[in-house]
C-alpha cells in the first residue's frame, strides 16, 4: 500500500478516535497496525505519531480522550 495512502488510513483514525472517546482502545490498536505496515515497508514513522501512540498508551491518556 502506497505511503499516502496508509497516511491518509492513520488520520482517518485519529479523527475517529475524536469523535468516539469510548472506542478509544479499539482504534488506538489500529493506529498501531497501520504504523506497523509503515514500518515494515521501511517507511519512516512520523515522530508526531509515534509521540501520541505513546501517550495513548499511557494511562493518562484517560485524561486526554475521557471515556464520555
Amino acid at each position: 500500500m502506497a505511503f499516502e495512502a496508509l497516511k491518509a488510513q492513520v488520520y482517518m483514525i485519529l479523527d475517529e478516535i475524536a469523535a468516539r472517546p469510548a472506542d478509544r482502545h479499539i482504534l488506538q490498536e489500529n493506529l498501531r497496525e497501520k504504523l506497523a505496515e509503515l514500518s515494515a515497508l521501511g517507511l519512516p514513522l512520523p515522530e508526531d505519531l509515534v509521540r501520541l501512540e505513546a501517550e495513548l498508551e499511557d494511562r493518562s491518556a484517560d485524561d486526554l480522550y475521557p471515556k464520555g
